[in-house]
Order: C-alpha cells, then sequence, then structure tokens
C-alpha cells in the first residue's frame, strides 16, 4: 500500500472522492508496489482503486481516456525507496568525491526503475528474477546499461560484485523479447580496454537490432583516488587508438547490421586532438547524454541559431566552458560576434581545481572554482554557464554554493544556459525572460 500525498483538484482522482492521507492498495486488483505497477495498471479505459481510509476500506471506479492521469501524488517520485548500488566499481566517480560534501551527492542509485523513467544508467546487479520478468511483461522500453565488459569474470573483478557476471545473462532475455537497450562502457586504461573491449563489441553486436546504441568513455579520474584502485589516464596515442577501434568496429556494424552502433565520446576526440565526426556520423545522436556527439550537436545548432541572431546589439557578455570544450566554444562565440555587430563575447576557461585538473568537461566545474577563477575580472552584463553544472531541479553547485550567492558575489547576474546551440546563441544576445 501507497499513501497518497496529493490529489489534483478537479482531477479524476478529486471527483471521485479519494483524499489525502488515503492509502492506494490495488488497481484492478493488482497490488501497487512502486511507480511502474501504478503506470502501468493505470492505462486503462476504465480502472477501479482499491483504497483505505481510517483503516476502513473502500472502491472507486474511474472513466477516462486509455494514457490519462487521474491526478494522485505520492511523497516519493518511486512511491518507495531508491535502490542503492551494491558495487564497489574500480572507476566509481562518486568514491572519488571530496570530503565534506552534501550527503546527497555520496548515494549511488542502481535503479532499473529510473533507468526506464529517467535514462539512469543500472549495472542489473540488482535485479532479480521478478524484476526482469515484470519489464518483459509490462514492455518497459529503453533499458540503459552500464555493462563496461562482458567478460563475467572480469565484469566482477571490475566491480567487485559476485553477481555482476552472472547478472550478464539478463541482456540476452531482454533483447530476445525486444527490450531496447542503450549500453555504456567506462574504459579504464590496461582493464577492459585492447582485446576485452574487442570481445565486448562483438557480444554486444551479437544482441542487434536489440542493442541499439553503445558510447564508449573513459574513466574519469579525480585528484581525491588515494586508497582505491591505481588507474591512470589514456595519452593521447592511446586515445587516437581506441578512436581507430571502435570506428573499425562501427563501420562493420554498419555494413552488416545497418547502423554503427558503438560511439566514441566526444572526450576521446579532444584528447586525441582528432577532429569531431560530421553530424551524420551520429545517427540521430543517441548516446548524446553520455558525451557522443554533443560538441558536433552544439555545433550545428549555434551555426543554425546565428543567423536569427539580430544584426546589432549593445551586450558584453562572458562565457564559462571547461578545458574541453573551451575552443570549441570560443570558436561558435567568435561567429556570433561576426553575425552580430556590437556583440562582445569573452570565454573563461575554468580549470577544475575541485575535483583535479583531470576533469576537463564542464559540467563538474563547481560555483567555488567559477568564482576563485572569475572574481577579478570584468564579465560585462552577463555570465553564461552551463547548466548541467547545477544539480537537477536546482539552482545549487556541487560544491554547495548556490547560484545566488555566486552572483552576488561575482557582481553579475548569472546565467544557467542548456547544451543546445539554440539556448546559447540566444544567450549571447539578450538575458533569458
Amino acid at each position: 500500500m501507497v499513501e497518497i500525498t496529493e490529489v489534483l483538484e478537479h482531477s479524476p482522482a478529486a471527483r471521485a472522492g479519494i483524499e489525502v492521507g488515503d492509502l492506494l492498495l490495488s488497481i484492478g486488483g493488482r497490488e501497487i508496489r512502486d511507480v511502474l505497477d501504478y503506470r502501468f495498471y493505470l492505462a486503462e479505459e476504465e480502472i477501479t482503486l482499491s483504497l483505505e481510509r481510517g483503516g476502513e476500506p473502500y472502491w472507486v471506479t474511474i472513466k477516462k481516456e486509455l494514457y490519462d492521469d487521474i491526478g494522485l501524488g505520492f511523497a516519493k517520485a518511486l512511491m518507495d525507496d531508491k535502490q542503492h548500488c551494491k558495487n564497489h566499481c574500480i572507476f566509481c566517480f562518486i568514491d572519488q568525491n571530496p570530503k565534506g560534501l552534501r550527503e546527497s551527492l555520496y548515494f549511488k542509485d542502481d535503479d532499473s526503475r529510473l533507468s526506464f523513467l529517467h535514462g539512469n544508467y543500472v549495472t542489473l546487479t540488482n535485479m532479480t528474477e521478478r524484476d526482469v520478468e515484470r519489464i518483459i511483461e509490462m514492455r518497459f522500453s529503453p533499458i540503459n546499461v552500464s555493462v563496461h565488459t562482458m567478460n563475467p569474470t572480469l565484469r566482477v573483478e571490475m566491480m567487485k560484485n559476485k553477481n555482476a557476471g552472472r547478472v550478464l545473462e539478463y541482456l540476452p532475455r531482454l533483447a530476445e523479447a525486444g527490450i531496447t537497450l542503450h549500453c555504456q562502457i567506462v574504459l579504464c586504461r590496461g582493464v577492459n580496454d585492447g582485446r576485452e573491449l574487442d570481445f565486448t563489441m562483438r557480444a554486444l553486436a551479437a544482441l542487434a537490432p536489440a542493442i541499439d546504441s553503445v558510447s564508449v568513455v573513459p574513466a574519469g579520474m579525480t585528484a581525491y583516488r588515494e586508497g582505491l584502485y591505481p588507474l591512470t589516464p589514456y595519452t593521447r596515442r592511446e586515445a587516437r587508438a581506441i578512436i581507430y577501434q571502435v570506428e573499425r568496429f562501427a563501420r562493420a556494424c554498419r555494413r552488416r547490421l545497418g547502423a554503427r552502433i558503438f560511439f566514441a565520446a566526444d572526450e576521446l576526440y579532444l584528447k586525441a586532438g582528432r577532429r569531431l565526426p560530421k553530424e551524420a556520423y551520429y545517427e540521430g545522436y543517441p548516446q548524446i547524454e553520455n558525451g557522443v556527439g554533443m560538441l558536433r550537436s552544439l555545433i550545428e545548432e549555434t551555426k543554425c541559431a546565428l543567423s536569427e541572431l539580430p544584426r546589432t546589439v549593445r551586450r558584453r557578455v562572458t562565457v564559462a566552458t571547461g578545458v574541453a570544450a573551451a575552443p570549441t566554444i570560443r570558436r561558435l562565440c567568435r561567429e556570433a560576434m561576426r553575425a552580430t555587430r556590437g556583440l562582445t563575447v569573452t570565454v573563461a576557461e575554468i580549470q577544475n581545481d575541485f575535483f583535479g585538473h583531470s576533469i576537463t568537461v564542464a559540467g563538474l566545474l563547481t560555483g567555488q572554482d567559477l568564482l576563485n577563477q572569475l572574481k577579478d575580472r570584468e564579465l560585462g552584463d552577463a555570465l553564461l554557464i552551463p547548466a548541467a553544472t547545477l544539480r537537477s531541479g536546482e539552482d545549487v553547485f556541487l560544491c554547495g554554493m548556490t547560484l545566488a550567492e555566486l552572483s552576488e558575489s561575482l557582481g553579475v547576474r548569472v546565467i544557467p544556459i542548456a547544451s543546445d546551440g539554440a539556448a546559447l546563441a540566444k544567450a549571447l544576445v539578450e538575458d533569458p525572460a
């Protein structure tokens, strides 16, 4: 049973007499354990809810459109607790956080429900036979899986979980049932690369077309790895070799299966000093949230948006970004200044002192580093920062500083910008409403 904490005014649930504090027991006689049950059994044109109020059971029947919501809210988004990760991966980023951050930043989730609902990647080690059967029965798709290796023994070693190898058996079962799988491989130098990467790509390609896309991403390493597995970053030459290996295999997949499936992360191209592939290469950007094609998408969107900018403005802005993206952002801002007379843009390349200089992506910049490196600069009318630097749904940086605190300390309006070119181009010439 799940306690109802909200009933939207004028909703079907409100009209049926359901009240805050009532307990939801079942829909159509089927027990509601969590949000997946709730959403699945709600998808009927007529539903009967079993509820309880003050210890007394009652029932209501609601008629609606097939996929319409009925207006109930619950204290927890999943309607129960998130599943905590039981792995101890040798590359885990959360284990590399400095001490003293908010407690929530040390929580590791590994919940298959979050994979379906929010696109989180899961390792499958928390899943049971019942979970797999439910995914297949309810047709929850796509599921995002952190694979890392298809070698069961190596996967156990990398994730420090005795079940990590066994649960790889779930992948062919889900694939056979027609569940779409997006996968990622976090590469660790000398561990799951080289021949092991070839083996993993072959094993995943064998599950096509259910395996829709696979990103190959280098492990991130902060300055706080003391006592952890001795990982080291890839060299420029090694990054080039990985790109060649992935691209070669992807070409073979395209010839045989009609799609590349495998994509190297932008970070590898930047490390290797290689030009980013053209937009068509990314086949619709299926792995953009994993940093695959994100810069190419930004380039193409910004170029398209430049034609819509005003011919003349009077505006000076600063754009802050990470070391990796800085050359690309500089080039785009120069093009914007050529397109709009009177626009002056300064790009501030921010070193990541908080996590360490080996972390170069913009999304892991902190308010603390932004403040320390920008406090003595003339920033103009506004400071534009990547929205990814803020925790989802909050105006708070990973270091705990708020957006308002940074703005006040710098004496300028700080504007978070989504990672799309249209938003960047528009913010260069005017403040968002």
